[in-house]
């Protein structure tokens, strides 16, 4: 996908004509949200196959192996699919993966608050129509959308807090300490002691949660911000770099290339082409 942001519906035709097509377990380059009206969800993620009956909501992280099939219950089905890329809302990408690990799908009450999640769907699509689109305010209902459904969730399973196992809440832990430092040239240890345990425990509870490393998890954040100030701000290349905790211009060059393919300077080209286009 090359937009930042892309919404579309789902009918009861369109899901005949995915059912009718090759529809194999696959991996995304950007994050996905299904909110559903009406049908079924045949979702095969997490390495198990969950058959989801509407109103729900249904969240694949980037990387994730998933198959989903759209399915019409009484002739009907009704969904919006919103994909977006992780520089769209930086900020929240890491408690996201966290929040819906292992738990990818979540079937809500048909009430008025899942009307207004439909709501905003509705206004994200008529948004992108427009002219100029304004993502901005885009991000922000989307974001909106995020903690609305989070809230629907502690409705829902009021006990879960008090249940959740101990690595996740470290790995929460570990993400608040990290959206507070991950400017700075901190490595491992650095969060492993803010933790009060071992640079290895640390990476064995990463690795559970979402498949990465600590450091990988480090890297990414900090290329998923230089991404957003390439789009967002005219700071040169060197100043991103160092504002990152980058010294050398060349390396952060090399680092971002080898993670995303494209130099930074490709890369801000590139989105400000999308953006004004």
């Amino acid at each position: 996908m090359n937009e930042l942001f892309k919404i579309f519906h789902i009918d009861a035709k369109e899901a005949a004509r995915i059912a009718d097509s090759v529809n194999d377990p696959h991996v995304h380059d950007y994050q996905e949200l299904i909110v559903g009206m009406e049908g079924s969800l045949q979702h095969f993620i997490d390495f198990k196959t969950d058959a989801v009956l509407a109103p729900f909501v249904s969240f694949v992280s980037k990387g994730k192996v998933h198959r989903a099939q759209p399915v019409a219950v009484n002739g009907a089905c009704s969904m919006w699919v919103i994909r977006f890329k992780s520089e769209f809302i930086p900020e929240t990408i890491f408690q996201l993966y966290a929040l819906y690990h292992d738990q990818a799908n979540l079937v809500l009450q048909q009430n008025h608050s899942f009307k207004r999640l439909v709501t905003l769907c509705e206004w994200m699509q008529e948004e992108t129509q427009q002219e100029s689109p304004d993502y901005a305010v885009i991000r922000h209902w989307l974001s909106a959308m995020f903690t609305m459904i989070e809230s629907e969730r502690r409705k829902l399973h009021p006990d879960e807090q008090a249940q959740l196992h101990t690595h996740s809440t470290t790995f929460k832990h570990f993400l608040t300490i990290l959206e507070d430092n991950f400017r700075r040239p901190e490595g491992v240890e650095f969060y492993a002691e803010k933790l009060f345990m071992s640079a290895r425990n640390l990476n064995l509870i990463c690795q559970q949660m979402v498949q990465r490393s600590v450091s990988e998890i480090i890297e990414t954040r900090k290329l998923t911000e230089a991404k957003n100030l390439l789009a967002g701000t005219d700071m040169s290349v060197s100043e991103i770099g160092y504002e990152l905790g980058y010294n050398e211009k060349a390396y952060f060059t090399t680092v971002f290339k080898k993670k995303s393919g494209q130099t930074p300077t490709e890369f801000r080209n590139e989105m400000r082409k999308l953006i004004s286009g």
